[in-house]
């Protein structure tokens, strides 16, 4: 009896693990997976961007295999997803502004010259949005071949940048040397702990 109620018990665990349960961040809730062309990626972090006392935004990185340093995310071959939803109103434009100087401030000045283009590209994109309301979304996707894909609300927005480097320098607001909110830097590594 007590060995058929631990396999039972067994089988219960691994069924469970095999259906991991999405992470909810400040009421968002991101699935453990996600589809980017034909890949599916998996969750590697989520957390909360906050400003003074203010929540911001929530964001998540999808990858095709785990990793927790920001070296290991860029060495990574294949898609990969960055997914904010925003949890208060802000203009678009500006928050344009803000990636620009986030990643020209973590990005080595060559890798960021050449992303140039596609930080023109991305201000474009938010300016045309004047503002995103608390619910809104983006995703930044990379994918070889096509490029980095912004899309806002689910839709796709603007053409995609080509350049590789933008996606690294865009990565790097939240990853890189000086983040834009280091405890969310570690969430989206996957240092889940408090």
């Amino acid at each position: 009896m007590i060995r058929r109620t631990l396999l039972v018990l067994a089988a219960l665990l691994a069924t469970a693990s095999a259906h991991a349960v999405p992470l909810t961040v400040a009421g968002v809730k991101y699935e453990d997976s996600a589809q980017v062309g034909n890949t599916r990626l998996q969750l590697n972090g989520a957390g909360l961007r906050l400003k003074a006392i203010f929540k911001v935004y929530t964001a998540a990185l999808y990858l095709p295999s785990r990793a927790g340093t920001t070296e290991a995310v860029l060495a990574q071959d294949g898609p990969k997803r960055m997914h904010v939803v925003m949890l208060r109103e802000i203009n678009a434009g500006e928050l344009g502004k803000l990636f620009a100087r986030g990643m020209e401030d973590n990005a080595p000045r060559e890798e960021f010259s050449k992303s140039v283009a596609g930080v023109l590209t991305m201000s474009d994109i938010f300016f045309q949005y004047k503002k995103l309301s608390a619910g809104d979304s983006f995703t930044a996707d990379w994918i070889p071949g096509t490029g980095t894909v912004i899309s806002v609300n689910g839709k796709p927005a603007g053409q995609p940048i080509k350049e590789p480097e933008f996606y690294s320098a865009l990565i790097k607001i939240w990853l890189g040397k000086s983040p834009a909110d280091s405890l969310l830097k570690e969430r989206l590594l996957g240092r889940m702990g408090d």
